[in-house]
């Protein structure tokens, strides 16, 4: 087992290093310039502009800007923001932990109502009531997240109906609705997956055999069956909270959320290249450890795996 771990973190780094070049290649290609605003809002010349860019680093070879943005980052440095001079890693230590709260709390509540919804849907296909659940999720996967957000916004942050909670930031409450929005679509994807992997696992010989020898249904739902139903759903825990964690640019844009999807938003407006890299190279590193995770998480769930790694 530790060599698996030894050579999936080997292969991280190729890996790695093929994102970094992506992203600074597509920060570079991007039109426009970061000192534009400058120019325009500040009255600056054109002389003082070329004279901050090359303060900046800005003026040399992209090559050479790609070996020195690489060394930095190696280093966990990513420079410093083009618009206000902070080091980037400080503006990604203020945003992560607020994206990684949302995130997180709807990560959990989506899968753990995901789950045991999943398999009483799983058991009762037959019904009338799971049937009608499950055109209601499929209703649900249709309503989009950020329209999702503004309604609830209308309904429980505005002054009009219940403002129950705040319409700016996470205190006081400000986190209840941004959850909510971020998790109805991971529910409904979840309940969907975690159904369709119990019925096939349902229809299984193991599970025939194991009602044979007299085993309570209730124990061959929740320990045999769904046991076996849980690589495909721990696949997709791995990937959402990657998704989650970058994916939120609309509901923290909605929600005035200062995390990592309106850091993001923000330093691409601006041209904050530095900023941009950054929150990219921070979420590549977010997924690649995402999908290490879940695959270790597989030898727990199914010893045939951790034997054929072993061996």
């Amino acid at each position: 087992m530790r060599r698996y771990v030894l050579r999936r973190l080997l292969l991280m780094v190729p890996t790695f290093l093929g994102i970094t070049v992506l992203t600074f290649s597509l920060a570079m290609l991007a039109p426009g310039d970061p000192f534009q605003l400058d120019l325009e809002t500040a009255g600056l010349g054109a002389q003082a502009v070329a004279q901050q860019r090359v303060q900046r680093g800005l003026d040399a070879p992209i090559p050479l800007q790609f070996g020195r943005w690489l060394s930095r980052v190696v280093r966990f440095d990513f420079g410093r923001s083009l618009i206000d001079q902070r080091p980037v890693l400080d503006k990604l230590a203020e945003a992560l932990p607020r994206t990684a709260l949302v995130a997180g709390l709807a990560l959990l509540l989506g899968f753990g109502l995901a789950v045991p919804l999943g398999v009483v849907l799983a058991t009762n296909q037959k019904r009338r009531w799971a049937r009608a659940v499950e055109l209601l999720l499929l209703a649900a996967w249709s309503v989009p997240s950020f329209w999702l957000a503004v309604l609830l916004l209308m309904l429980f942050a505005g002054p009009r109906y219940l403002p129950l909670f705040p319409v700016q930031g996470l205190a006081d409450g400000g986190f209840v609705l941004p959850v909510i929005c971020l998790t109805w679509p991971t529910l409904v994807i979840a309940t969907r997956q975690v159904r369709s992997a119990m019925e096939e696992s349902l229809c299984q010989d193991y599970v025939k055999a194991a009602r044979a020898r007299g085993i309570p249904e209730r124990r061959v739902i929740w320990r045999h069956a769904l046991r076996n139903s849980l690589l495909p759903v721990v696949t997709m825990f791995g990937l959402h909270l990657p998704h989650l964690v970058g994916g939120s640019v609309a509901i923290e844009r909605i929600f005035g959320i200062p995390g990592m999807g309106l850091l993001a938003f923000d330093s691409i407006g601006t041209r904050d290249y530095p900023t941009v890299m950054g929150v990219a190279t921070t979420m590549a590193l977010v997924t690649m450890v995402s999908m290490l995770l879940v695959d270790l998480a597989y030898g727990s769930i199914d010893p045939r795996i951790r034997l054929e790694r072993a061996g």
